[in-house]
């Protein structure tokens, strides 16, 4: 069959990735496999469409419609499940979408891995997230730092201090209705992104940053990000079991959902299901593949890590 005349207003139908780099991207997946073999750890694939989504107010959806389902931002609730129902450590590799993530360091479609070990805590899993990233990009040496320590070191202001947090934030454009949450955010991303040449895991999260991992001993969120030349590219947690406690995490973010005028979404009853027979001890991360491949490759840009992005596909 012959191809349609593409025609000079369509310039754009060139892939944005070029061969030598995707054979780069395919060595890379190849180690990642590789990597979790040799730990035993079962590659699973979940699906890409779900009934349900994410209730974090951060982080919207993409709704196929006519199916009424949602393209997955993850496939944490899922992969859980399988958890639930006795499936040893796991990962997977593949798709996710959010809405409007758009930019030099986002598409709405980009490629995940995320990974869930039986057994492990924060830091357990902190030294494999590094074990990893050292076979795709090279060894190096990696810092440990609280979620407050950086906002002290960089700004000199206590995250417990609020009118503090938003008059700095504030400085740095936030929004003068935006709250505590928002400016905690802005705090951290503007002190992590002059990180260049540095390993960072942020550590020891404020509770209300605690998504859906546990609360330790010490009042903190054991959760950690891994950032490697300023970009974030690992999101972990010392997994939440208790499914009261994450039904109330669920209500509390459609009320923030609420407030910013943002459509509400239900709360995935097969989740808390599958909590309530019982998640067992388990740490997971998500990582963003196309951002370690751009690190790989020196790139600004995920776009250049993809066949096709957002634009030409």
């Amino acid at each position: 069959m012959s191809s349609p005349d593409i025609g000079s207003d369509h310039a754009d139908w060139r892939p944005s990735g070029t061969p030598d780099v995707l054979r780069i991207r395919a060595a890379m997946l190849r180690d990642t496999r590789s990597f979790f073999a040799e730990r035993r750890v079962t590659e699973v694939q979940t699906p890409v469409l779900g009934t349900t989504t994410v209730t974090d107010p951060q982080i919207e959806s993409l709704i196929v419609h006519g199916s009424r389902r949602y393209l997955q931002t993850s496939p944490e609730y899922h992969m859980k499940r399988l958890l639930a129902a006795g499936a040893s450590s796991i990962y997977q590799i593949g798709p996710v979408f959010r809405a409007g993530e758009r930019g030099r360091w986002h598409n709405p479609e980009f490629t995940m891995l995320e990974w869930y070990r039986l057994g492990f805590d924060a830091m357990r899993l902190m030294d494999e997230v590094a074990d990893l990233v050292d076979v795709l990009l090279g060894h190096a040496t990696y810092r440990r730092r609280s979620y407050a320590e950086i906002i002290r070191r960089r700004f000199g202001v206590a995250v417990d201090a609020h009118d503090a947090c938003l008059e700095t934030a504030r400085g740095l454009g936030l929004a003068r209705d935006a709250g505590i949450e928002d400016a905690h955010d802005l705090l951290l991303a503007e002190a992590i992104g002059t990180g260049r040449g540095q390993r960072l895991f942020v550590t020891d999260f404020p509770p209300q940053q605690a998504a859906l991992a546990r609360i330790g001993a010490n009042g903190m969120a054991e959760r950690f990000e891994l950032v490697v030349d300023g970009i974030e590219v690992a999101n972990g947690y010392h997994e939440l079991r208790d499914a009261d406690e994450l039904e109330s995490r669920m209500g509390a973010d459609n009320r923030r959902r609420r407030a910013v005028g943002r459509p509400e979404v239900a709360a995935d009853q097969r989740l808390l299901a599958a909590q309530r027979q019982g998640l067992p001890d388990c740490a997971g991360v998500a990582v963003g593949f196309d951002r370690l491949v751009a690190l790989r490759l020196g790139v600004a840009d995920i776009g250049e890590t993809m066949a096709f992005d957002w634009d030409r596909a």
